[in-house]
């Protein structure tokens, strides 16, 4: 079976874009003037069924299906034209060439869910850039922060992603046996090869050179720990005892009618977490033997199929997520709250620090924050404090201590 050699869920997708190669390989000589334009002609006419299982059967002898793909091919067409089918060319040349196709079209699909959803999260970090919230480090609380900044991360961090993805090279390959084209000698044929599938024409054959392949494992792997990312973070605001964010719908157990679980998050980071040793897998088959692998290359051909299903999946349920995201302010604002001001601590000793000096300060306000008396009463009461009622509500105010975070969020909603 074909996917006896892929582990492939669109084997249909591999079939038309091998055929799409073969096809344009022919307008291409013909063009070039190295084969008839008639045989060129009959042979990008030649109907595109084909049935995968057979060809699947077919490819396990060679251990590719471009052989079994080839005879099918001059099968249906003429003996003069069949005499041009894949002429010059050999396997690799059309499954590399295939799969840059895929990796075009997966890439452009990703990156439109990639798009709306960075859309997604400049509304809310527009909407949201003076809903404070806790920030948390080491899961513990913080400072406070604005949902809108944390949206605005989210933000930079698919942008940045999605830059990556937008300079990959998606290039033709055509080489022939040996990466020479010795069989017609024109280099002119790989360009216009390229250009008839609107991939790029590399500077040579790159068989055994898989920079393209890496670069692009490489860039679906931080993309992956992005849409991760996001998925965690919504996961944890999602806990029945944060409950700061909400997903829109769905997420019910089996056994208990009260849960609402995160599922898209919790899908979403079952799918990425596979992510990275798919990535090790491309980047370990890069080291490949003189001008054509001995396994390497073929070790890409399932795990980019993985790569590609896992993260458009993934992809489209980020974009799910965020567009129908729940934010619920007012339990942010409560969780802010729910220290009695202790994590304002360090805005009072920015506020004491010019009068007593920093290190003073953060001695006399961690002693008073440690008292277990209620924080503002301590402070007023503490004769070390020398702050006004006034000064020490606005220390204790988290709107006052905010910092940068609305200049940052229209950085990024600027770029």
């Amino acid at each position: 079976m074909f996917d006896e050699l892929f582990g492939a869920r669109d084997d249909q997708a591999w079939l038309r874009a091998m055929v799409d190669a073969e096809k344009a390989l022919a307008v291409a000589l013909a063009k070039a003037g190295v084969i008839p334009a008639s045989a060129a002609a009959e042979i990008s006419q030649c109907p595109a069924s084909f049935d995968s299982a057979e060809l699947g059967r077919a490819a396990v002898g060679p251990g590719n299906p471009v052989v079994g793909l080839v005879q099918a091919m001059r099968s249906r067409v003429s003996a003069e034209a069949g005499l041009y089918v894949h002429f010059g060319a050999t396997s690799q040349d059309i499954m590399d060439t295939a799969a840059m196709l895929l990796a075009r079209d997966a890439v452009g699909s990703m990156l439109a869910d990639v798009d709306a959803t960075a859309a997604a999260c400049a509304r809310l970090a527009d909407s949201h850039r003076r809903t404070i919230m806790i920030a948390r480090t080491l899961m513990q609380h913080a400072l406070p922060t604005t949902f809108g900044l944390k949206c605005a991360g989210w933000l930079v961090a698919l942008d940045e992603a999605a830059s990556s993805l937008r300079r990959l090279r998606f290039s033709a390959q055509l080489g022939g046996a040996i990466g020479t084209l010795s069989v017609f000698g024109n280099t002119e044929v790989p360009r216009l090869f390229a250009a008839e599938l609107g991939l790029s024409e590399p500077l040579l054959p790159w068989h055994t050179n898989r920079t393209r392949v890496g670069e692009l494992a490489g860039a679906l792997g931080v993309l992956a720990g992005v849409l991760g990312k996001i998925a965690l973070d919504v996961t944890l605001l999602a806990q029945t005892e944060v409950g700061e964010v909400a997903e829109a719908s769905g997420g019910g157990s089996s056994t208990m009618p009260h849960k609402q679980n995160p599922v898209r998050s919790v899908l979403i980071t079952a799918g990425v977490k596979q992510i990275p040793g798919l990535v090790s897998t491309i980047l370990a088959a890069m080291p490949q033997e003189h001008e054509r692998a001995a396994g390497a290359w073929h070790a890409e051909w399932e795990t980019l199929n993985s790569m590609f299903s896992i993260l458009s999946t993934a992809c489209s349920r980020t974009r799910d997520l965020l567009t129908g995201l729940r934010v619920d302010a007012q339990r942010m604002r409560t969780n802010v709250d729910m220290t009695g001001g202790l994590v304002m601590a360090e805005a009072v000793v920015t506020a004491l620090a010019p009068s007593i000096g920093r290190a003073a300060a953060a001695g006399v306000v961690k002693d008073i924050a440690s008292s277990g008396r209620p924080f503002r009463e301590a402070l007023l009461k503490d004769p070390r404090v020398g702050l006004s009622e006034a000064d020490i509500d606005k220390a204790l105010d988290p709107a006052e201590y905010l910092g940068s975070a609305d200049e940052f969020i229209d950085r990024a909603l600027q770029r």
